[in-house]
């Protein structure tokens, strides 16, 4: 695991280095990590290992699952990294729950240390020797040091941290390594905008063999201990209808619409969906699909360009109006709207919810979310209870009309203050994303509501009546 002493220390760079470099460099097979719940960091990292970055997340899934999940996608792989976050004990409460350091705890993974060492040197080694002291079951294993700012600190920090805390210095990175991340306000700009990507990341590995013992850190990963599997009883797999084949379920999936989780589309192709991509920009009318997922994204960076596809906005609507399940989570509920107001002006989108969105300056709703539904939807039964996160910048606005939501925010702020999972038709429309590995029942909700909605399309083909194989919520509301 990479942590840090604080967000900003230079936890990315780092990862994101070595990934590249073990796996571009050195020809290694990388299996990513992100601690927590992230869609940006986790990009870059899937980008320079060429390989999926999942996450973990002590809050939304239980010890069980994500130790589960860390085996199974680790097998057969010659090196897990995980990229923690925040500092690395900070957690939900001054006991540190849910921090990196508890999910190393438990995957019993060795940890090193990123320090910015920004006008130090000794007080470095009294920082170092803290966490070891913290919680001695932290396998605290070796340091980085960030923005040295040349020779002479480079070996006053490293005397220091060896004579205090007797640990390895295992890399030393300069106040002008060169290579830059650029950012805007959710954080990193994501890969799919990054105008240099390719080279970007092979300026990182480049950087991370010069400065960085990654044979050192090859041997600290090689000395961590063996992991058991916890038992589970299978995955839950949806009984398919085989008259009709298996379920189409859309993704938008382009520069607009990319926060998923790479578990939840592997969850939805395990309950028995294929998945069709489509690109909100240039797709000109929905596929021939049976359920749509939008997740989140920029829509508010892309407002004129999503305004001018006008026909698949069109298209959208009318599929909604006919029945299809949508679950639509934050970008989703944004694009699902009447319009998006922003600093360049108001842009219609979709028009399908009740309200328009403005963006803020702040964010609107930052953090852990807890729900409860109240009501049955298309893809989860009346009183179950949901653990997500939330982090956006716009809020509901022109809501002239009652807007109805399944779900009672517990923890988090949500679509109104105190609610989420806005309900039209078969719509479910969110601020709070969900991990599958945490809520498996997700993805079977979704592709059972596309088997209802597939099988009312057949239905209505052999002229037998569709509105009675609709999936619940066919009303609006």
């Amino acid at each position: 695991m990479i942590a840090a002493l604080r967000g900003g220390a230079g936890k990315t760079l780092v990862s994101t280095g070595l990934a590249a470099a073990f796996h571009r460099l050195k020809g290694l097979q990388v299996v990513p990590f992100k601690k927590g719940p992230d869609y940006i960091d986790a990009g870059w990292l899937r980008c320079a290992a060429s390989h999926p970055c999942y996450n973990l997340d002590p809050y939304l899934m239980t010890p069980e699952k994500l130790l589960r999940s860390f085996v199974d996608r680790t097998h057969g792989a010659d090196l897990a990294l995980i990229e923690g976050n925040r500092g690395l004990y900070d957690g939900m409460d001054a006991q540190g729950t849910c921090s990196s350091a508890e999910v190393a705890k438990l995957l019993k993974a060795p940890v090193i240390l990123v320090l910015d060492a920004t006008k130090m040197t000794r007080t470095a080694a009294a920082m170092v020797l803290g966490c070891q002291i913290m919680d001695p079951n932290v396998r605290l294993r070796g340091v980085v040091l960030n923005r040295v700012a040349g020779g002479r600190h480079e070996r006053v920090l490293k005397e220091s941290i060896h004579k205090a805390c007797g640990i390895p210095v295992v890399g030393v990175l300069p106040k002008d390594l060169g290579v830059v991340f650029p950012e805007r306000h959710m954080g990193l700009v994501p890969v799919q905008e990054h105008a240099c990507l390719q080279e970007t990341l092979d300026t990182l590995a480049e950087s991370m063999m010069r400065c960085v013992d990654v044979e050192a850190l090859w041997r600290i990963a090689h000395a961590a201990e063996p992991l058991g599997r916890p038992a589970d009883g299978g995955h839950e797999r949806c009984g398919l209808d085989g008259a009709f084949g298996p379920v189409r379920i859309g993704v938008f999936q382009d520069r607009v619409f990319q926060f998923y989780y790479p578990e939840n589309l592997e969850a939805l192709e395990e309950a028995g969906a294929e998945l069709v991509s489509i690109d909100s920009l240039v797709t000109a009318v929905l596929p021939e699909i049976d359920a749509l997922y939008i997740g989140g994204g920029f829509p508010e960076t892309h407002l004129s360009l999503l305004a001018s596809n006008e026909t698949l906005r069109t298209s959208i609507h009318k599929a909604v109006e006919s029945g299809l399940p949508v679950y639509a989570e934050c970008g989703g509920l944004m694009y699902l709207s009447r319009g998006i107001r922003s600093a360049e002006g108001y842009f219609p989108m979709v028009g399908v919810l009740p309200f328009s969105i403005a963006m803020g300056r702040t964010p609107q709703g930052h953090g852990y979310t807890l729900l409860q539904a109240v009501k049955e939807t298309p893809f989860f039964p009346s009183g179950v209870v949901l653990r997500g996160h939330e982090f956006h910048y716009s809020r509901v606005i022109d809501a002239g009309e009652a807007v109805e939501c399944a779900f009672r925010v517990q923890k988090g702020f949500g679509v109104l203050e105190g609610w989420d999972g806005v309900c039209y038709k078969n719509v479910l429309a969110t601020y709070t994303h969900i991990h599958a590995v945490g809520c498996r029942s997700w993805a079977t909700g979704m592709v059972n509501a596309a088997q209802r909605y597939r099988a009312g399309r057949h239905a209505a083909m052999r002229g037998e009546g569709f509105g009675a194989s609709l999936p619940v919520g066919q009303s609006a509301v």
